[in-house]
């Protein structure tokens, strides 16, 4: 029977079972030093003061946003291109969510952006700005501090796609997650992201009060005393978002790998990059050279005559057990959101965009069956 091949999927290997096991052997498999371990690791990775584990990247928004003190009718701006997360963590919290547009290539919001989506809802001031770098491609960080100065609103990274990317500012490369530029940033340690724990989610800051306060959100709230053990204190609303000792350990062991990981998925991004050209009905993104990509996503954006055969391609290709995937579906079209209104570089994302198989253990063969299969269907479709 023919394999399928999906568009993402996690790489497990010997090294990271020994380690869960090690760590399943020990009498703490949660809250315990592996935990403490990783953390020091994350921060080691990215240059950033704190990090705070939990049990998944929506967890990690929500411990962010929490933190911030986020409550009703407060107003937050993001992308309406992105996972569904960010926006139900803010509703949760009573946020007033406004959705600006996104670039029609990268599905990603820039600074000009901001600005219109504050100028069309009328805007003045705002709490949070929610970022999110779509597909692993760090743009405009930098650029966004300069908003985060004129509206004094808080930077939140939503960068579940880029663990591993980078961008340059001033002649230096800062890894996302730094926080140069934001005041928190997230990530998701799902297993279909850079690394994985099975579930998790990594938030870093370079603020003391926020991680401390952070590290409460994420067990209950608590305050425990220092002297004996059986006393503690609730001193603010958390939540129970642990990440256990085992998973700390798989992720302690998955970020040895990390640049291995990235340098395949570059290369295959490569490959694509040479093979789809030839293709004349499907376009690409011209990348710049002023960052470094986790290469989460590798999207592909059909030309105007070709929009209306996504689904169909979709299902040629699922026919052929290759699994392709919408990244992502505009969060103004769920029923869930209330304000009718539609972002018009989003609707044309959302109609031509397409992600391609890209993942560790994606061998050539399989690359190459996947660009033959395109080749034919647009030979098949013209």
């Amino acid at each position: 029977m023919k394999k399928l091949i999906p568009y993402g999927r996690q790489y497990i290997d010997k090294a990271d079972i020994r380690e869960v096991s090690i760590a399943l052997s020990k009498d703490k498999i949660t809250s315990g030093e592996t935990t403490l371990k990783f953390e020091k690791k994350i921060n080691e990775f990215l240059n950033c003061k704190y990090s705070i584990t939990c049990n998944s990247g929506t967890s990690a928004i929500f411990i962010a946003l929490h933190a911030l003190n986020i409550k009703k009718n407060d107003k937050i701006i993001m992308p309406s291109i992105n996972f569904i997360s960010s926006y139900s963590v803010a509703k949760f919290l009573g946020a007033k969510v406004y959705l600006a547009d996104v670039d029609r290539f990268t599905g990603q919001m820039r600074p000009e952006d901001v600005e219109n989506c504050c100028k069309k809802f009328g805007i003045k001031n705002f709490n949070v700005l929610v970022v999110m770098y779509n597909g692993g491609y760090p743009q405009n960080a930098e650029k966004f501090k300069l908003l985060k100065n004129k509206y004094k609103c808080y930077i939140v990274e939503d960068a579940c796609h880029a663990l591993g990317s980078s961008y340059k500012f001033k002649k230096k490369y800062y890894k996302v997650g730094s926080c140069k530029h934001s005041d928190i940033c997230t990530f998701s340690l799902h297993p279909l992201k850079t690394i994985t724990t099975g579930e998790g989610g990594i938030v870093t800051t370079n603020n003391k009060f926020l991680s401390n306060k952070m590290k409460m959100i994420r067990s209950l709230g608590i305050k425990r005393s220092n002297n004996k053990h059986w006393e503690y204190d609730i001193i603010l609303k958390g939540l129970n978002f642990r990440l256990t000792d085992f998973q700390s350990a798989l992720g302690i062991s998955q970020l040895k790998k990390i640049n291995k990981f990235i340098k395949r998925r570059k290369e295959i991004s490569l490959k694509y990059n040479i093979e789809i050209k030839k293709i004349k009905q499907i376009s690409i993104l011209d990348l710049v050279n002023n960052y470094h990509s986790s290469y989460h996503l590798y999207i592909i954006h059909l030309n105007e005559q070709n929009k209306n055969k996504k689904e169909k391609l979709i299902k040629f290709m699922l026919k052929n057990k290759i699994i392709l995937q919408y990244h992502y579906i505009p969060i103004y079209k769920f029923k869930i959101f209330k304000d009718k209104y539609i972002n018009k570089n989003a609707k044309i994302y959302y109609k031509d965009a397409i992600s391609l198989p890209i993942y560790y253990t994606l061998t050539q063969t399989d690359q190459n069956l996947i660009i033959k299969l395109l080749k034919k269907f647009f030979e098949k479709n013209n």
